[in-house]
Order: C-alpha cells, then structure tokens, then sequence
C-alpha cells in the first residue's frame, strides 16, 4: 500500500500575535490542509509559535509583577500554552472546512514533549530571543537569575534569549501514531514542542525554544512519513546568485548538501528549513521535502512548486 503520510509544518505567516487576525489566518491554512486531505494523504501538523510563546511569557512575567504572590511562568509552561491556543485555533478552523468539503475526520491537538541533550551546544550559545523589550535595570536582574540577555541598539533595550538545542525524541510518538493509524488529523509538537530534559523517570522542562522545522523533521521519520512539507510565504527558496534571486527548484540531496557547504542559506531563516528537509529525506528511502508557500500546498504536494529535495 503506498505511503501516503505527510507532515505539515506551519510557519509563523499561518497566525498572529492578534486572536481575531490569527482566527482569519488559520482559515487559510485549513483550506490548504483539507486540500491535502483531499489529495489523501494522511496529515499529521506542526506548527511555528514564535510570536505566541514570546507573548505569553510577556504576559505571564507582567502577572507576576503586578501579583507577588505568582511566580513567573518557566518557558515549558508558555510553550505548552502556546501549543493548546495554537492548536484549539488550528483544530477548530480544519474541522470546519473539511465539513464544508463534506469530509468528516477528527482533528485532534497533542500536547507534546520533545527530548533535547542537557550538554547540547545551543545552551551555552543562545539564539532566540524571546519576551518584551527590557531596561538595563531589568536585565541586569535577567543575569542575576542566570538568563542570558542581549541589548537591542534599533530599540535601545534589552531582549532576553534562549537556547534553542536540536530535537532526540518526541515522548508522545506512540499516541500520536495511534491517532493517524485511526485515520484521524493529527496537530502535534507544535512550536518545536516542549523542550524537556530526562531525569530518571520524570521530566524537567528545559529554558529553551526547539526550531519547528528541525521537530518536524524529527516527527516526519518517527512517523516514517513519505513527504514532510515546511509551509512558508515564499513559492520557492533562493540563494543570491551574482547579485539576483536565483530559484531553487528540484534539488538532489546532494546538491542541497553542497549548497549548505557553500553557505547560500541565512542562519536564522532558510538555512533550518532546508537543512532539516535534507536529514529527513537522508534518513529513509523514497522520501520527499517540499518547501514552498501555504496559498500552494496541492501545488506543492503534486510536484508542481516548490523547492523540493529527494
């Protein structure tokens, strides 16, 4: 039977840091998923939260200011809030257009955690930078916690940032299986899901932000999926070519390979996208990235846009 499993990675032009502006924006990601659907393929859904999280840990830190009595809410608690907002406001927009299309299938949302290496490099070199805009005051009580900070010159403040290690496991993997084996929409390890670290038989949430597209990728071989798409604003990735946009389209493994040796690919942007499309496709045999825009999934699934690696 062929393998028709495909996971969907969202990324942050799929929402909003505003609820009414993110409920329209998931409307076109849901069509862009029941498009999928409709394709019959089996879709299981990661998703960006970088806005989000950085919200609410903003407002979660106010709380605690203005109330004593409330300690601020560690990055695991936000990551996890994020995925349940996220994912109620994902869940519920698919539901509806696969109904208006006449298709009836349960979408769920999984709170999911994902293991990450306590000696990961990323904690001594943070990256991401997360919360609202600090006085030196404030950050100088940042460091006195043992978080890192960094000061910000276009807007004369300090950010916080935080590690951003790479994915080891995905703990609700079994469920999650379970789930799309019952033919069942799945949204899972949403914003990179929640970085844990494993100490005996309990789990401690760790201070840091998985990049989503490394998970997806993670999530798209434990789930031994045929296809992983990463959902941008962009049709195709491009590399500057002699001072133009070159479009990347079909692209071997090791063309890709090379092009990440050459450095063509922004650190923070592009470079996470096609890197970890390229360990999902080395990982099995018969596999296929796409990286193209959210309006062209069915476009994109079909081979007909799209950067695409295999």
């Amino acid at each position: 039977m062929e393998n028709k499993k495909v996971v969907v990675a969202l990324g942050r032009n799929a929402f909003s840091e505003s609820f009414p502006k993110q409920q329209e924006r998931v409307k076109a990601a849901a069509k862009a998923i029941a498009d999928l659907v409709e394709e019959k393929y089996e879709v299981i859904i990661t998703h960006s939260n970088g806005p989000q999280v950085g919200m609410i840990q903003t407002a979660m830190t106010e709380y605690s200011r203005l109330d004593p009595d409330r300690t601020v809410a560690p990055m695991s608690i936000c990551g996890a809030m994020s995925q349940g907002y996220i994912g109620f406001d994902l869940q519920n927009a698919i539901r509806t257009e696969l109904l208006h299309r006449g298709i009836y299938k349960p979408v769920s949302t999984i709170i999911t955690q994902v293991r990450v290496d306590p000696f990961d490099r990323a904690f001594n070199a943070p990256s991401k930078v997360i919360g609202r805009l600090m006085t030196k005051e404030e950050a100088e009580n940042e460091k006195k916690k043992g978080n890192y900070v960094e000061y910000e010159e276009d807007q004369d403040g300090y950010r916080r940032i935080i590690a951003s290690p790479k994915p080891i496991d995905i703990y609700e993997i079994d469920a999650i299986k379970a789930l799309v084996d019952a033919h069942q929409l799945v949204i899972a390890a949403g914003g990179g899901g929640i970085p844990v670290l494993e100490q005996r038989t309990g789990l401690k949430g760790a201070s840091a932000v998985i990049e989503k597209d490394y998970t997806a990728a993670k999530l798209a071989d434990m789930l031994d999926a045929s296809a992983l798409m990463i959902l941008t604003s962009n049709d195709y990735l491009t590399i500057d070519n002699n001072g133009t946009q070159e479009e990347l389209k079909n692209l071997t493994a090791e063309e890709a390979q090379k092009l990440i040796d050459e450095g063509h690919f922004d650190p923070v942007t592009s470079l996470p996208k096609i890197d970890a499309s390229l360990s999902f496709v080395l990982a099995g045999k018969g596999r296929k990235a796409i990286i193209t825009n959210l309006s062209k999934a069915k476009e994109g699934i079909r081979g007909k846009v799209g950067t695409i690696i295999e």
